[in-house]
């Protein structure tokens, strides 16, 4: 079967490439063409367009490249329609995807399938009335998704979570069972334990994040800093953001190894935030905006759900401390970092929450329930 799959961003570039494995191996005959990044294209297939193009955020940055999101998305449905798949899968990213199936559902007969489910239940819950008219199957990675979906009387799947599954992969590996000195070793790191720092994918949450995250992990000299480079990014893109005194190391492709070899990490909000968690690593949630007390009041007023991060959300408590907008501060930033280093007060209670919140995700094998139920529904 001829599969087209959309992904914006590096974790729906992950995820997807996953299950385009599965896929795979329950299709033969699979064909794949798509919108997403490297990891997608060591798949197999074509790729069309490569998420760097498409991952603009926040009001001013995509506002200055309309024209670009609007020439690819036009791209985007003249290839869908030229192609003619057997079925278009939408990963997240739903301001450009959610378009995209409506397109689908209006101008062709192909079935639309979302995995990775957009979260409205954060905000903009109207969008429901989008997916039930243009989604025909939809896919969830979290829990509570489920009873969300139910209230508003729209079955879906829920398979698993693909970061468990990516997790799990990562440690069956030679690196996953490496030991810190090899670690170190082959990076050039001094012996001290490791503070990571993932400041986020996007150029945007670097530029306001890093920095005050490395002038909090500065604060203990008795760690070294490790900073985890975004896929797609340059090294002198975070240089700008490095302060001079700062003897920080930057490292790509290893962000579960660093993961894996932390004591503790620095997260911004997002899927970076379960991975961590899966991996038992103490974090604290960061991220900053401009206008820190505007945007806490926008957000108590439009946000949906009490938290932000995915580790919190599925315990359905505050398991990870959340410092976003106007409780980023350097203050806040050192204190809750003490809190979690070994020795800190919070260090063993959040490792035995971490627990609970595996268990609430379940086994792995996301990719591969999600894959078999696409195709068994697109057999029948």
């Amino acid at each position: 079967m001829r599969y087209y799959l959309i992904a914006g961003e590096a974790s729906g570039d992950l995820h997807a490439s996953n299950l385009m494995k599965a896929l795979k191996r329950c299709d033969g005959s699979a064909d794949f063409r798509f919108y997403g990044g490297d990891k997608m294209a060591e798949a197999g297939g074509t790729l069309v367009k490569h998420y760097r193009e498409l991952a603009y955020m926040g009001f001013i940055p995509v506002l200055l490249h309309l024209r670009t999101i609007l020439r690819n998305m036009r791209r985007c449905k003249q290839d869908i329609a030229e192609w003619h798949p057997d079925v278009v899968i939408l990963v997240d990213y739903p301001g450009f995807n959610l378009d995209i199936a409506r397109f689908v559902k209006e101008k062709t007969d192909i079935p639309v399938y979302y995995y990775i489910s957009p979260k409205i239940w954060a905000w903009k819950e109207y969008r429901i009335k989008n997916i039930k008219r243009d989604v025909d199957e939809l896919f969830s990675i979290l829990p509570f998704e489920v009873d969300f979906f139910r209230k508003h009387h729209y079955p879906i799947h829920y398979v698993g979570n693909p970061c468990v599954d990516a997790v799990h992969a990562f440690m069956k590996t030679a690196e996953g069972k490496e030991s810190f000195d090899d670690f170190c070793k082959s990076n050039k790191l001094s012996a001290k334990p490791v503070i990571a720092v993932l400041a986020g994918s996007r150029k945007q949450e670097i530029k306001d994040n890093l920095r005050r995250m490395l002038d909090a992990a500065s604060h203990y000299g008795d760690y070294q800093i490790v900073i985890a480079g975004a896929p797609g990014l340059e090294p002198d893109f975070y240089k700008k953001y490095i302060p001079a005194d700062c003897h920080a190391v930057l490292l790509f492709g290893q962000t579960y190894r660093l993961l894996r070899h932390s004591v503790a990490a620095l997260v911004t909000s997002g899927t970076a935030t379960l991975e961590t968690a899966i991996l038992q690593v103490p974090q604290v949630v960061c991220y900053y905006t401009a206008c820190g007390h505007l945007v806490s009041l926008l957000r108590r007023v439009f946000l949906k759900v009490p938290y932000i991060s995915l580790v919190n959300l599925i315990a359905d408590k505050e398991v990870v401390p959340e410092l976003v907008a106007d409780r980023m501060t350097q203050e806040n930033l050192v204190r809750h970092l003490g809190l979690i280093l070994p020795g800190g007060e919070e260090r063993t209670t959040m490792l035995t929450e971490y627990g609970r919140v595996n268990a609430l995700l379940g086994p792995e094998g996301a990719s591969e329930r999600a894959a078999e139920i696409m195709r068994n529904l697109l057999k029948s």
